[in-house]
């Protein structure tokens, strides 16, 4: 044989051999499922996922509050609050009663809320109110406080809604403290929400959370109660449920919820479900759901028909719509507001926070997340989601179409001031 003809024979032999590694690569990607390749993601990121939790879904105002109750009753050392707001209604009563109640037996009460937060609810909680919390052993305080000039203090709000008990028990989710999670409001009917309870390894980084903020504004060095009290509390009844706690902290952790919605779409092999109240996506997530229709994924999501805020149901009907002409199912809830944050993935995960899909929660403010790499969990959210479209329009150009002129033009408009949203 040849040189030339030796050299062409080696080529040869070395794209085959090349030819079956990629075959074999390719092979690997199509069997590395959705929830795998995300938990490998996160811990690159140094995000911890914890294994010995228990999780359990509160798929309504009253089964929080329930819920909630229940816990603050038997709380034995301390009581941790975190909220955007605390709406001064019946439900703040109930609850502020309660934590007085638990303060009087020794046990230790803190909770924070955002300034702007408090400001934007019409039944805000007034100096006179927090005077009478505090008076009561409640320790209560104001997270950046509205001064002149107002502007400085638009952004970077705590939009968190997070409880700590005895730092074993852990809430977060969609709902702030309010009665119309139960009551609905007059203007857009039911509101319709969700949280998650968890119990094990993650409540400590929803514990660690809450010291950093309270340490911020107050400079007061407080101990982690799961820490403290673990080997004297109740261990959590354990079913394996992996567990990993985003918080998005403006200056430390940017980018956190858009890159985490960004490759969980990406991660996706079969279907994205997303139900939020404000689909005014950045553009790397809208890309990213562009991405996936590309690629034979479904695509389901889920707007109300209804908002508490002007401009965003018309912002967010000119997005879906984009996503309805190449190929995504649009749902239009119609049983009232549906407030919820929630994303499953290939029915393999899901998560549950106070995200929003708007430039406020992806850009500027303080959020959090709990993902969950449980299959039980995130069917538990796919029937919810299945329940809810009963409840839905199916989004079709004949009826984005019956939309007015007006209307379309705001839904523009709105969609140009995304970054602001």
């Amino acid at each position: 044989m040849g040189k030339s003809k030796l050299i062409l024979f080696l080529l040869f032999i070395s794209l085959l051999n090349n030819t079956n590694a990629y075959s074999q690569i390719n092979d690997s990607i199509d069997t590395y499922t959705s929830d795998s390749m995300m938990i490998d993601i996160l811990q690159k990121e140094g995000i911890p996922i914890t294994s010995n939790n228990k999780v359990k879904l509160l798929k309504s105002g009253k089964e929080k509050f329930n819920d909630l109750f229940d816990e603050v009753r038997k709380a034995k050392h301390s009581i941790e609050l975190e909220y955007f707001n605390f709406r001064n209604d019946s439900i703040a009563k109930t609850l502020f009663e309660l934590l007085a109640q638990k303060a009087r037996e020794g046990v230790k009460v803190r909770a924070l809320f955002d300034a702007f937060g408090n400001m934007s609810n019409n039944k805000p909680l007034k100096k006179s109110h927090l005077k009478a919390i505090r008076e009561s052993g409640v320790e209560i305080i104001k997270y950046d406080p509205i001064r002149f000039p107002w502007i400085n203090h638009v952004l970077k709000r705590d939009h968190r809604k997070i409880i700590i008990i005895d730092g074993k028990i852990g809430y977060t989710g969609g709902m702030n403290i309010a009665d119309y999670y139960i009551t609905g409001l007059p203007k857009i009917g039911d509101w319709r929400d969700m949280h998650v309870k968890i119990e094990g390894e993650a409540v400590k980084n929803l514990q660690d959370i809450f010291i950093s903020m309270w340490e911020k504004i107050t400079k007061e060095k407080i101990d982690s109660d799961f820490n403290k009290y673990k080997d004297s509390i109740d261990a959590p009844v354990i079913n394996g449920c992996n567990v990993a706690i985003l918080d998005r902290w403006p200056g430390k952790t940017p980018k956190i919820m858009r890159e985490f919605y960004v490759n969980s779409i990406n991660s996706a092999k079969e279907r994205i479900q997303i139900i939020n109240p404000y689909f005014v996506p950045t553009s790397s997530i809208q890309k990213a759901l562009e991405k996936a229709l590309k690629r034979g994924v479904n695509v389901q999501i889920m707007i109300p028909g209804k908002s508490d805020i002007y401009f965003t149901p018309d912002a967010a009907f000119y997005n879906v719509n984009k996503l309805r002409k190449k190929g995504a199912e649009i749902y239009i809830f119609n049983g009232g507001f549906h407030h919820a944050k929630i994303m499953m993935i290939d029915g393999l995960y899901c998560t549950v926070g106070s995200t929003n899909l708007n430039s406020r929660s992806l850009r500027y403010d303080y959020e959090v997340n709990a993902v969950i790499f449980n299959k039980k969990v995130a069917s538990e959210l796919i029937n919810t989601f299945n329940n809810d479209k009963s409840q839905s329009t199916l989004l079709t150009k004949e009826i984005y179409d019956k939309r007015t002129p007006w209307k379309k033009f705001v839904g523009w408009f709105a969609n140009v001031l995304t970054p602001f949203l």
